[in-house]
């Protein structure tokens, strides 16, 4: 007969206790003895906990959840091995960390053997949970075993695991186990297996898709977006994501947990739950690490397609990637040419410069200071060197407008979390303008810090 073991479960007894009719006895006995009645055990590790507002039971979602993200935190390793031959069926690797399976599973079986054998005495603790597993010490890490029917899941971990991931592997084994059963029996008989529907199992079961790069689903629903804006948490989130991936075509759950932090001060706990809400609801999705490599390499290839495609802009200039190309053929440059060669880079950087295109025009005058420097054309080199900083200066100025302006709508729109992202980025730009002693910048950065410790206050 299958015995099940549940936990997480929440109960509503049905009563109100002013109507209760059983109001003169203790709520806890009356629990257990209604549960008692529909076939449940109860033992020595049953609590009860009375949740007496929808807050308190927010509050223990979110504990759970970050717990959750604690737990697959401390994971490194995941490896599942044959309980009668102690072979490695399934080594997953959930962080870098490198471990050799088969010289763990030498260990952990040699230390099994030493544990059973009549010159120790079992370890007797006074939970229950704990007794049914094994704990060694290998290296720096700690592992976590315990016994299935047909195999041994291993735990190795950072830290001691806490309860709630003791219950998680409890959990995984019966479940694996059954689903996996016919695998299993067949590595037992012949040595060969297909473990990529185990692996996926995993990382459900553990929670790893946690530590997943991120991405933003590629179509989101309206009525998707309109809940989002009306959550102050997740519409920070949601944008922030957003600026992450405008760098890199994915993002880690931390850095984004920290991003927010940043921002308003707000426990870790209540950002993470939002985050999740929104991995749930498919907003924020996990990407395969492979993935994130292919789309880096395609978005490569399609650059290098791009610059291969643009005309030379002179005989000596091959390609317009960095400096390399000029650096290779400077020395047979004479000042003539060089001039030359200067005057035509200024010309296109002052025409990136008017249209906006910063970036460009700092790439085109930054050529022209390496010939200038490389032959020591002094005039032209502090001409240049103005020009450069001249436009640093604008592109800064234009990035601080930028941020000043969308802080200022988001205040306006009372939505305070973004307005203190866009404000803390004018801080930083206003800083850099500190070391430039420009006019102003120190004034108008006390202004800001101020604004940023008001808005804190309203949220």
């Amino acid at each position: 007969m299958p015995y099940f073991h549940i936990n997480g479960i929440g109960f509503n007894c049905g009563y109100n206790k002013l109507n209760c009719p059983k109001i003169l006895n203790s709520c806890y006995e009356c629990i257990e003895k209604r549960l008692s009645t529909m076939g449940f055990e109860i033992n020595q590790e049953f609590r009860i906990f009375e949740i007496e507002s929808d807050e308190k039971r927010l509050k223990i979602e979110r504990e759970q959840i970050w717990q959750k993200f604690l737990d697959v935190l401390n994971i490194k390793h995941i490896i599942i091995m044959d309980k009668e031959s102690g072979l490695p069926i399934l080594n997953y690797a959930v962080s870098g960390v490198e471990i050799d399976p088969g010289l763990l599973s030498g260990f952990i079986q040699a230390n099994i053997t030493f544990s059973e054998s009549e010159q120790v005495s079992p370890n007797r603790t006074s939970s229950v949970v704990e007794q049914l597993f094994y704990e060694f010490q290998y290296k720096s890490f700690n592992i976590l075993l315990r016994n299935g029917e047909y195999i041994r899941l291993c735990l190795i971990l950072d830290h001691k695991a806490s309860d709630s991931m003791r219950y998680q592997m409890l959990q995984f084994l019966g479940e694996f186990e059954d689903t996996f059963k016919e695998d299993l029996l067949k590595f037992q008989d012949t040595g060969a297996i297909d473990f990529d529907e185990m692996i996926e199992y995993i990382v459900k079961s553990f929670n790893v898709n946690l530590v997943f790069p991120m991405t933003l689903a590629h179509s989101i629903p309206p009525h998707e977006i309109k809940k989002i804006t009306k959550i102050s948490i997740q519409k920070a989130i949601y944008n922030l994501a957003k600026e992450l991936l405008i760098s890199k075509p994915f993002f880690f759950i931390n850095r984004l947990l920290n991003q927010v932090k940043n921002i308003v001060n707000i426990d870790a706990d209540i950002v993470l739950f939002e985050i999740n809400k929104l991995l749930e609801r498919k907003i924020i999705v996990p990407t395969k690490l492979e993935a994130v490599i292919n789309k880096i390499e395609t978005t490569q290839e399609a650059n290098h397609k791009k610059i291969n495609s643009i005309k030379p802009i002179s005989s000596i200039i091959i390609t317009d990637s960095d400096l390399e190309q000029l650096k290779a053929n400077i020395e047979s440059i004479d000042e003539f040419t060089a001039k030359k060669l200067i005057k035509e880079f200024m010309k296109k950087g002052k025409t990136a410069e008017k249209d906006r295109a910063y970036q460009v025009a700092n790439k085109e005058y930054n050529k022209a200071l390496f010939i200038a420097k490389e032959l020591k054309l002094k005039d032209q080199i502090y001409k240049i060197s103005n020009t450069i900083f001249e436009l640093d200066n604008t592109s800064k100025k234009v990035e601080l407008d930028f941020a000043l302006e969308k802080a200022e709508n988001y205040e306006k729109n009372k939505d305070y979390i973004n307005s203190i992202h866009f404000y803390q980025k004018a801080v930083k730009l206003l800083e850099k303008f500190l070391i430039y002693n420009l006019a102003d910048a120190d004034s108008q950065l006390k202004k800001l810090k101020k604004k940023i410790i008001k808005l804190r206050e309203e949220i």
